[in-house]
């Protein structure tokens, strides 16, 4: 049986990933990255060290680190997460590659602002797709497709949502993050 979202769920998870070495200190040496070593956006080295390191820690799948960053710089995010814009996210996810294919990268995305804001920008990802989607039809705690997800203001404001209705605002939006990742790996594990 899967267990519902509780304040004692969402403590369970968070001591659990207390206890992942690896985990802590790769978030750890990503938040000295990007909020103490290279915090702004606009030089291209800076940028490039914090893509690749996002997409070796996580997996993203990025497979052109340079186009990811120069599309970045070009974008002089720092404005915008300054004053917290939640449509960053979307114009960061979709690049333009060479041969002029446009790719959304809009899980990295999510992981690139929310490393500049946890408490901003929550991550996306396939483990909290399946725990939302999920909860969504056990208890229709919000109305919303699988497609809206994948629009970061739905996305956030879903997320809001699903902690306001299990009672959930004690926890910070990373906290809810950490909860759902590690829920979804757990009871909703990827089919190789």
């Amino acid at each position: 049986m899967i267990p519902k979202p509780t304040k004692k769920q969402i403590k369970h998870y968070l001591k659990v990933w207390d206890g992942l070495e690896s985990y802590t200190l790769q978030e750890s040496s990503l938040h000295k990255l990007f909020t103490k070593t290279y915090p702004k956006n606009t030089d291209i080295d800076d940028v490039l060290i914090k893509v690749c390191s996002l997409n070796d820690f996580y997996s993203t799948n990025i497979f052109s680190p340079f186009n990811v960053a120069k599309h970045i710089v070009n974008l002089d995010i720092d404005s915008s997460l300054d004053r917290n814009d939640i449509d960053i996210v979307n114009k960061i996810a979709r690049v333009n590659m060479p041969g002029g294919k446009l790719i959304n990268f809009y899980s990295f995305a999510t992981k690139y602002c929310s490393h500049h804001d946890p408490e901003m920008y929550p991550i996306y990802d396939s483990y909290v797709q399946r725990v939302l989607m999920y909860f969504k039809k056990q208890d229709k705690f919000a109305n919303f497709k699988s497609i809206d997800l994948k629009d970061f203001s739905q996305f956030k404001s879903i997320i809001e949502q699903f902690r306001e209705f299990y009672g959930l605002n004690d926890f910070s939006l990373k906290d809810i993050d950490r909860y759902l990742w590690q829920f979804g790996k757990e009871y909703f594990p990827k089919k190789y």
